[in-house]
């Protein structure tokens, strides 16, 4: 029989279920894992709540909001879908205080992509965003 020298894997640490305090006041209630150091990685799935009010409730990964998740500020305005590196990327749904939305593709924090957006007037003008611009936006209309 032959004998194979392994290095020995660090067994990635346990993941833990409970509620975290920052220092700061921001509360995190979830799943995560104490880094070698001591140090608290946010991962699997938490709500994190700000001092301010900010709630991001979802998918954590690397201690950062990564995956499906929704995030709700105070002033009523929320985003629901993808998040990668603490940023709105891929589908989503943003919705303003005045209840306007844009539904459809962000690339870093950005409207970037094909999407709809609906006015207050719950008008929908649909087509291709590009962050602050939307031209050729065609307006949807609705006759029942």
């Amino acid at each position: 029989s032959e004998k194979k020298d392994k290095k020995k894997e660090e067994a990635p640490p346990a993941i833990t279920k409970g509620i975290y305090l920052f220092p700061n006041g921001d509360k995190y209630d979830g799943e995560y894992q104490h880094g070698s150091d001591g140090s608290l990685d946010r991962c699997g799935y938490g709500v994190h709540t700000t001092t301010e009010g900010t709630v991001y409730e979802g998918e954590w990964s690397k201690d950062k909001m990564n995956g499906k998740g929704k995030l709700s500020h105070p002033s009523g305005a929320v985003y629901e879908g993808q998040f990668v590196n603490n940023q709105f990327h891929g589908n989503g749904k943003y919705t303003w205080p005045n209840q306007s939305c844009y539904e459809g593709e962000f690339c870093e924090n950005k409207l970037e992509g094909t999407g709809q957006f609906t006015d207050t007037e719950g008008q929908v003008w649909t087509g291709t965003f590009r962050y602050k611009a939307a031209p050729g936006l065609r307006f949807r209309l609705n006759l029942d």
